[in-house]
């Protein structure tokens, strides 16, 4: 692999910067409400209409985004620490030890839907396949994804042919027991909840799924960092374009198989897995487009901006949105309909976009970027812009 370019990559910040609207999109249906348990969008053709946009377009297509991003920015530091004459795996296992406690201070102290904990587990295991060429990250990527999901389907295939059922009445006490707790229990209760909810989502295999759902995006980011792909000039416009119209096409086809063929456990398998992993692929395709076009970089440098402070934004969002729909805060938990809580993400995240901008014109870093990397290399970075600067 050719050294790769010093200089911060665009596309790759615009996919994140993009990534954070979706997450926070997808996410604010779970700080608002009890849809871990009981999903229930509401009456009203509104609440329906902003409720079916946001599975169709955001739902299962911005964490494999986040997952790309994690291996391709993995590798791209491996690579740079290298060319700098460091040692680069005690430098990355510091780094993804840190951002374990990130996950751990996050997921037990804001929100249980939190992400980082597996994406630190993911990097943990990324340090043993540094060396290898790098048609093995194409191919276990690849090899990963098909025969989880192949196997995954097969399940839910044979779970509908025999009648399985899930528990709705013991998962409609679940979600009274968190409206209670959320909405107007002690701070002692949120914390105990958000224990539950967080073991809920995470024990029985459910952390092992998310591990392996995410680990053949973080490979394939991986691969795409040795082989450049998000840099500019990589791939000619026109191939660009051709790849999106396809993906597109083939991804909100895929997304719209419940609507359609009727919901049920397997179309929405489907859905999710096949379908947003597909549109994520279009989304990718546009933030090279446009990364790519030096007059088109102004357009799109608010949301880079944000991108670039990722994981500042991200804990931001846990933070605001519980510090509204919990007790100890507003406690307007329960109390959103699907609309008002979409407008509610769109408000927040044009804040967080405007915010960044100026940010960087007076520091280097975002806050919790700026402690991250002051922990993972022993020294602490500038963080305050000179005015000449």
């Amino acid at each position: 692999m050719t050294p790769l370019s010093a200089e911060r990559i665009a596309a790759a910040d615009i996919l994140r910067g993009f990534a954070l609207f979706g997450i926070l999109l997808v996410n604010m249906r779970y700080f608002s409400s009890p849809a871990l348990y009981v999903e229930d969008v509401g009456d009203g053709a509104l609440n329906r209409a902003v409720a079916a946009a946001i599975d169709l377009l955001f739902e299962a297509s911005t964490y494999p985004l986040f997952a790309f991003l994690f291996g391709f920015g993995t590798v791209v530091l491996y690579h740079r620490l290298r060319e700098r004459g460091k040692r680069p795996l005690p430098i990355l296992l510091r780094r993804f030890l840190l951002l374990l406690a990130f996950g751990a201070i996050h997921a037990f102290g804001l929100w249980f839907g939190d992400i980082l904990l597996p994406y630190a587990f993911v990097g943990l295991i990324l340090l043993l396949f540094m060396n290898v060429p790098s048609r093995w990250w194409r191919t276990t990527a690849l090899v990963s994804f098909f025969l989880f999901h192949s196997f995954m389907t097969l399940l839910l295939a044979i779970s509908m042919v025999a009648g399985w059922m899930g528990a709705a009445n013991d998962r409609e006490a679940e979600a009274s027991v968190a409206l209670h707790h959320y909405q107007s229990g002690t701070f002692r209760d949120v914390f105990w909840q958000r224990w539950h909810d967080w073991l809920y989502l995470n024990s029985d295999g459910g952390l092992l799924f998310t591990l392996l759902a995410v680990w053949p995006f973080c490979l394939l980011g991986a691969y795409a960092a040795k082989e450049r792909w998000l840099e500019a000039g990589r791939y000619p416009a026109a191939t660009l374009r051709r790849f999106m119209v396809v993906s597109l096409c083939l991804g909100l086809t895929l997304k719209t198989i419940p609507y359609w063929a009727g919901a049920n456990a397997l179309t929405m398998y489907i859905q999710d897995n096949v379908g947003g992993t597909v549109l994520a692929g279009f989304y990718a395709a546009a933030a090279v487009l446009v990364g790519g076009k030096a007059n088109r970089r102004p357009a799109w440098r608010w949301l880079q901006d944000a991108g670039r402070m990722s994981l500042t934004h991200y804990l931001l969002q846990s933070l605001i949105c519980t510090s509204l729909f919990y007790s100890y805060g507003l406690g307007w938990y329960g109390r959103v309909e699907e609309w008002q809580g979409a407008l509610l993400a769109v408000g927040l995240y044009a804040l967080q976009v405007w915010v960044s901008r100026p940010w960087f014109q007076s520091f280097y870093f975002g806050p919790a970027e700026w402690v991250w990397r002051w922990a993972t290399y022993g020294k602490r970075p500038p963080f305050r812009r000179r005015p000449s600067q």
